[in-house]
């Protein structure tokens, strides 16, 4: 993987947008992660580690750019990068995380950002993990959830709202964040566990429902034509290519042990080189 150019040497190129996939090593201490909703169970850090490699070599292949910051050993839930951000094509938001081990990530994640957008920040007392955040066009649903209060909700709103985005709240239940519950899998088209979420919250856009045995199959992550997607929901895997999603599968499965998903472990976003 071969890092972007310094940031003086981006602005002296022309060309169209690119997409950078903003990845961090896994901590040593991942056994330590927070968790909610799950019993605690032995995480293998080297296939932990192989299996995030392999993640990583799956954004490439699907067209991104991948820039891996370092690990962080006294911050077991740091490969987490999304709940530190939401990139938009205008500026970044600089999160507020729920769980207080985990606002220390946001440092070096606004610091590798800042050669690529205007940052905003969430500040105390809102809480908001980009977890509980969903794009779909200029709408954000934001999940309100045990880690993303009304506060963080409100500000985001109030950010985003001279660039013309929406923001909405939405109650979660059941599961840790929004993504959880309802993914992207194509243009208006969501993957979606009802039981965690009320659909009529989406209006108007297509749902697929996971397969009612893969309770943990809505997260899938959107990169142009595809979606990466675990392995380990091959029902819900039949039903997005039932009506046509490219599935680029990846093994996730010590990830999921500290509740983490595959839209978890990156910032996806345009850049210009």
């Amino acid at each position: 993987m071969v890092p972007p150019d310094p940031p003086q040497r981006r602005e002296e190129r022309k060309g169209p947008p690119k997409l950078l996939a903003m990845t961090r090593e896994i901590s040593s201490s991942i056994g330590d992660c927070e968790l909610t909703y799950q019993e605690r169970r032995p995480i293998d850090l080297a296939l932990a580690k192989s299996q995030h490699l392999r993640y990583e070599q799956a954004l490439e292949e699907l067209g991104c750019t991948v820039e891996r910051l370092p690990a962080a050993p006294e911050l077991p839930d740091s490969v987490f990068v999304e709940d530190t951000a939401i990139v938009l094509d205008e500026l970044a938001v600089i999160t507020r995380p729920g769980a207080e081990s985990r606002r220390p990530e946001t440092e070096p994640i606004a610091a590798a950002l800042r050669a690529y957008r205007h940052l905003e920040f969430i500040r105390a007392p809102g809480t908001l993990d980009g977890g509980d955040v969903l794009r779909v066009n200029k709408q954000l649903f934001v999940g309100l959830s045990f880690r993303t209060n009304a506060d963080g909700i409100e500000q985001l709103r109030r950010i985003l709202q001279p660039f013309g985005y929406g923001v909405a709240a939405v109650p979660v239940r059941g599961c840790l964040h929004l993504k959880s519950a309802v993914t992207e899998v194509d243009r208006d088209t969501l993957l979606i566990n009802r039981e965690w979420i009320d659909a009529d919250a989406f209006g108007r856009v297509r749902l697929i429902d996971v397969d009612p045995a893969e309770p943990m199959a809505a997260n899938a992550l959107l990169i142009e034509q595809a979606v990466i997607y675990s392995s380990a929901f091959p029902r819900t895997r039949k039903r997005l290519e039932n009506v046509g999603i490219v599935v680029h599968p990846v093994d996730a499965s010590e990830l999921a042990k500290a509740e983490g998903g595959v839209t978890c472990c990156s910032l996806v976003f345009h850049f210009s080189s």
